[in-house]
């Protein structure tokens, strides 16, 4: 089957049914830059993920790949912080899971079905407090063209945004595929610490998903390298 891709605008809100929010809670100090995104769907989804292949890795990483065995491969929201990456911390996954809980009760969805990320600096412990002041803020401020906020919430060393949107057709039927991603250091290799969230309204399976993502990362994230 032959497809014709249209480029549209709108990263992860460009397919229907995502919205999302970003915004400065405080962890970075620069008031400038976001540093919390939230990425909401108005209904549960599929779901696939593929992770750094690196030894170390960061709790949120932990929490999201448990929560989708406990959820069967389901999600509903993803919530993201920049400036720390919650990785070799004691109690990571502590603060990990409290940011699931943050937006599920906000969202008035199970913990699990949250999807949870942190990047930036590794080894300092991440303070939660700014996340429960803020998510009440960030789940009010979604909407279906949010995604240039949320998108400025996970950059960190990025000089641009990174955000891309597809439209097709299946059967007559028009479907999108959008998504947001960071990094431009430690990129290499598989992916390292990079952080890539794609959304789309193609009626698709969590295992078909899955094994699709698998693998077209294999020529395309698990490609990218860095000229220093």
């Amino acid at each position: 089957m032959k497809f014709e891709f249209k480029r549209v605008s709108g990263g992860v809100c460009a397919a229907k049914g995502f919205s999302a929010n970003g915004l400065n809670c405080g962890i970075n100090p620069d008031k400038n830059k976001n540093d919390l995104c939230l990425v909401y769907s108005d209904i549960l989804c599929s779901t696939a993920a593929v992770y750094t292949q690196n030894k170390v890795k960061g709790a949120p990483i932990i929490v999201t790949k448990r929560n989708l065995e406990k959820s069967g491969g389901k999600s509903q929201a993803i919530i993201a912080n920049s400036k720390n990456a919650n990785t070799a911390n004691a109690d990571g996954e502590q603060k990990a899971e409290r940011m699931c809980e943050l937006a599920a009760q906000e969202l008035g969805i199970a913990p699990e079905l949250v999807i949870v990320a942190s990047t930036g600096v590794i080894g300092e412990v991440l303070p939660i407090e700014p996340v429960e002041k803020a998510v009440k803020e960030l789940k009010n401020g979604l909407s279906y063209d949010g995604n240039e906020r949320a998108v400025n919430a996970i950059m960190t060393t990025d000089t641009v945004p990174k955000e891309a949107a597809v439209q097709f057709s299946i059967d007559g039927k028009t479907c999108t595929i959008g998504g947001m991603a960071k990094g431009s250091g430690m990129i290499h290799p598989n992916m390292a610490t990079t952080l890539n969230f794609i959304t789309t309204d193609t009626a698709i399976e969590s295992e078909l998903m899955q094994k699709a993502l698998s693998e077209v990362v294999k020529v395309t994230y698990n490609c990218l390298t860095e000229t220093i």
